[in-house]
């Protein structure tokens, strides 16, 4: 069985229309999970799941290009545009140009810290969230590469990525706190330094791919990449460490790996796993994470069972955790069957393992 093709099937099955897909209708969620379709589509060639990702396109682009759902109003709600370049190379149709080149005016007006950091949400005074490099680099990244504006998105991109590492990493480890806030009214902030209390599995995971999708899109000669370079070398080493030997998994929360009440996340370690795997195909990294990778597979498919209809569930994951005050608080959080990121996360992971090669 390859784990992709059945959890991908699964999808299909599940949600026809990729517009249901959880949480609302244009959000991060589907973005996430319709970028492991297009991965799968380029390694097969099955027609099906272009054309899934394409139904969801057309269904929110309208013929003057605007996008049905899009606000701006957060780097959540910017995530799935990155799926509209996409789409936008595939059919080279201008409605799609236009599309994209809307999702970039968003950062036109985008609050940020004094330091140059992009809020989470325009709702969110002050906080910036390691989730949102990810859900906001996803997107300038991409329209740099294959839109327009490539200097300034490239340069955009680096900027983020250095605040972000500055303001949250742990030790000089290359592990990051949840998130920062330079508002003092945020209840999960040290008074002391701003940051986040703990570093939480899926939140350093979503740091850790947009790290290789960064690097795999960037010429080597843009400034900055040996930066972003760094944080990625330095991460996979510490991840290396943290990672349960006899599970190959990771836990919720990252480097509290003897902490009583700690238990092992698929989404986080998914997202681990396709870091890991796509440096080493990418060359980011030599062999010497081959045994992490290896391990980390396996442990993915202990929780990924299969039930009577055949129908692929992942198991052991929270659904929409945003930042919290507490060990306690992550730790005790709600596990969910098939939650939305943990799926997602599974599938680019299965399509990296499955096929050689992964495409920027």
């Amino acid at each position: 069985m390859k784990y992709s093709v059945t959890l991908a099937d699964t999808l299909m099955r599940r949600f026809p229309d990729p517009d249901a897909y959880p949480y609302r209708s244009w959000s991060y969620p589907q973005g996430f999970m319709l970028w492991g379709f297009i991965r799968l589509y380029e390694k097969t060639g099955k027609e099906e799941y272009r054309s899934y990702v394409m139904r969801y396109c057309e269904e929110h682009v309208a013929p003057d290009g605007s996008i049905s759902g899009f606000t701006g109003c957060s780097l959540d709600d910017i995530m799935a545009g990155s799926v509209l370049v996409w789409a936008y190379r595939q059919t080279g149709e201008e409605k799609y140009k236009k599309a994209c080149d809307a999702v970039r005016a968003a950062f036109s007006d985008y609050p940020r810290n004094s330091d140059g950091g992009f809020w989470h949400g325009r709702h969110l005074p002050g906080e910036m969230w390691v989730d949102g490099l990810f859900m906001g680099l996803m997107f300038l990244t991409r329209y740099g590469a294959f839109v327009g504006d490539r200097e300034a998105c490239f340069a955009e991109t680096v900027r983020q990525l250095n605040i972000v590492f500055a303001r949250c990493e742990k030790d000089n480890s290359g592990l990051l706190y949840h998130g920062f806030s330079e508002n003092p009214e945020t209840p999960w902030a040290s008074r002391l330094d701003g940051r986040a209390q703990e570093i939480w599995c899926e939140g350093l995971g979503w740091y850790a791919m947009i790290l290789v999708e960064v690097l795999a899109l960037m010429p080597r000669e843009t400034p900055g990449y040996d930066s972003v370079l760094m944080q990625l070398q330095k991460l996979l080493a510490s991840l290396k460490k943290v990672q349960d030997p006899l599970s190959g998994l990771w836990f919720q929360v990252v480097d509290r790996t003897r902490t009583p009440g700690n238990w092992h996340d698929t989404s986080g370690s998914a997202m681990f796993l396709y870091t890991f795997r796509k440096a080493s195909l990418c060359g980011f990294c030599g062999d010497e994470y081959d045994e992490v990778i290896r391990k980390g597979f396996e442990g993915i498919k202990t929780k990924c069972l299969l039930d009577l209809e055949g129908n692929l569930n992942v198991y052991d994951a929270c659904d929409g955790l945003g930042i919290q005050v507490s060990y306690d608080h992550y730790i005790h959080y709600t596990k969910n069957v098939n939650a939305k990121e943990a799926v997602a996360a599974v599938l680019w992971a299965s399509v990296a393992m499955e096929y050689e090669g992964i495409e920027g």
